[in-house]
């Protein structure tokens, strides 16, 4: 019978403990899932940063497979400013929005265009880099001053990208449709246009023109774009208060000089911009 007790006792006791477990314990847990934005990155000390590491001048690898860029180094500045470590996650560039749904990383920092889709999807930064989407040609001949002159000559962009987006967007697309050349990449593209496949190529301005310092210059940008193409850092839906902590350190940056250094070492003059965005 005293065997009994004690041993009833003991269950009543495993029972107490492993229910105040379980109230700390998963009590903790479920708040530290309910944590977001920048007091989430700034719990873990980390800004974990997705992107495609193929995108130069933004975001590539070097001959020593070490991540370089316009935008890795801003995103380093921004971490020190904000005071926290950056890790730089590559990611498949289609799944990006699951990335960040899933917490994998924080936010989308590659020369990301500022669509009507992302700003409905994420949290958008202000734009932070003026590009635009040029044509380039290695030909002299090579005369595009409207998008109806597109038409004549055939025109090599990469696949899925912002260019093509342009492109499409335009009201000349049906004249010159059949004559667009998609590829996987950009320097298969510019192949395309030293083997005579392509007389024209067209792309955003930051990478053509990183290609063209890379090539001696050898390509000739025509008079007609098709304009602005702005880009945004994207954080978490709902996720404002780190997008404005981003906003934040980057205009710190812009006023003590330092986005200045770095827009000049990628791109040989200062672009970097920090303004609202504006629904089209």
């Amino acid at each position: 019978m005293l065997k009994m007790r004690k041993g009833m006792a003991f269950l009543m006791m495993l029972t107490l403990i492993l229910g105040m477990f379980a109230l700390t314990g998963c009590g903790k847990s479920d708040d530290a899932d309910a944590v977001s934005g920048w007091q989430y990155v700034q719990d873990n000390g980390v800004l974990k940063v997705g992107l495609d590491d193929t995108f130069a001048p933004m975001g590539f690898r070097d001959e020593n497979n070490e991540l370089v860029g316009f935008d890795i180094d801003l995103a380093r500045a921004v971490g020190e400013q904000l005071g926290v470590e950056v890790e730089f996650v590559p990611i498949e560039w289609d799944s990006k929005e699951l990335e960040l749904q899933s917490k994998n990383i924080d936010c989308i920092w590659n020369g990301m265009s500022v669509t009507p889709e992302r700003i409905e999807n994420m949290a958008l930064t202000d734009q932070y880099l003026n590009n635009k989407i040029v044509i380039m040609t290695l030909r002299d001949d090579v005369k595009i001053e409207s998008a109806a002159d597109l038409a004549n000559y055939n025109i090599a962009t990469q696949v899925d990208s912002a260019s093509l987006q342009a492109m499409k967007a335009n009201e000349e697309w049906d004249s010159f449709a059949d004559k667009v050349l998609e590829y996987k990449t950009y320097d298969e593209a510019i192949m395309a246009m030293k083997g005579g496949r392509a007389d024209c190529m067209v792309v955003d301005q930051v990478l053509g023109e990183y290609k063209n310092n890379k090539m001696d210059n050898v390509m000739k940008v025509c008079d007609f774009d098709f304009g602005d193409d702005f880009y945004a850092i994207g954080c978490r839906k709902g996720e404002t208060d780190l997008a404005d902590k981003i906003n934040e350190a980057i205009a710190a940056l812009i006023e003590n000089g330092e986005a200045k250094k770095i827009s000049e070492k990628w791109f040989g003059t200062n672009i970097v911009i920090l303004e609202p965005i504006t629904a089209e």
